[in-house]
């Protein structure tokens, strides 16, 4: 059994449709596939009327997240989408990203790149824009070769020239609210320093005590002895360990099912969840 539970779409910042991305996990051999856009349930609805016989969905958010300065990603899964304050607080994210978004372009165009907000927005299409749609128009115009090159200090990582914040929750609350839809809530590559600071380890055990159920561990980001350090802390702190590929398509180099998570890991955050249950594929 073949589980990746973390993946992004159109709705977001990935390149596959939904309707696209699941017909690209079946055809990867893989049995159950979680939607995990950034902060929004977009790509629900697409995706479950495409979804083919023998795939089943777990559907998911990616919610935007920070504590003391540092930014991660908390993956909620299986909560219930129409449940009122997670839904308030992932529109007050939502709202924020269009004006953040220009506003990384003035700095760009400061910094002498020619870079337009209609072509961002052209590149984000209907989906949430981010940084990897303005990271696309930099390769596009040749400012970097890849889009993980425009996640730098130069350009486009926390603190980077180009950088502006955005809102986002409060780790505590988000695990608070996740619980409170009937979710399960997932750190996401706790670890990636490639991607900028990370929280310390401890913030992860006083995440662990607020409810935290589990820590995603098998990830492109996280080298071996990091990913063994992690398994090591989730065994000391008593929670689930997943892996996934964080796949966005063509706008990163990782593959559908590159990292998988357990089966008996997967039926424990479906054992846990109330909020919501995984979708099986009826052939769409």
């Amino acid at each position: 059994m073949r589980i990746d539970l973390h993946t992004h779409s159109t709705a977001s910042d990935g390149t596959d449709t939904p309707a696209e991305l699941v017909r690209n996990a079946a055809a990867q051999g893989l049995d159950v596939v979680a939607l995990t856009d950034h902060d929004t349930v977009g790509g629900y609805e697409e995706a479950t009327k495409a979804l083919p016989s023998g795939l089943t969905l777990v559907t998911g958010a990616e919610l935007s997240c920070r504590l003391n300065g540092v930014s991660l990603h908390m993956l909620a899964y299986l909560f219930d989408p129409a449940e009122p304050e997670l839904a308030r607080e992932r529109e007050l994210v939502r709202d924020d990203r269009v004006p953040r978004a220009r506003a990384m372009v003035a700095k760009l165009r400061e910094l002498d790149v020619p870079i337009t907000w209609e072509r961002v927005a052209g590149i984000a299409g209907d989906g949430s824009v981010g940084r990897p749609h303005i990271a696309t128009a930099l390769v596009e115009l040749g400012v970097v070769e890849t889009v993980s090159d425009a996640f730098t200090q130069d350009w486009l990582a926390d603190g980077g020239r180009a950088h502006v914040e955005k809102h986002e929750l409060d780790p505590f609350e988000a695990i608070r609210l996740i619980k409170g839809a009937g979710g399960v809530a997932v750190f996401a590559h706790p670890l990636a320093v490639k991607r900028g600071q990370c929280v310390p380890e401890s913030a992860i055990g006083e995440l662990a005590a607020a409810g935290l159920d589990g820590i995603e561990v098998d990830h492109m980001d996280h080298a071996e002895d990091t990913r063994v350090r992690l398994r090591g802390l989730a065994a000391e702190l008593g929670v689930l360990t997943t892996g996934s590929s964080d796949y966005h398509g063509s706008r990163k180099t990782c593959r559908l099912g590159e990292y998988t998570t357990d089966p008996e890991v997967y039926r424990e955050i479906v054992r846990r969840a109330t909020g919501a249950f995984p979708v099986p594929g009826a052939g769409g």
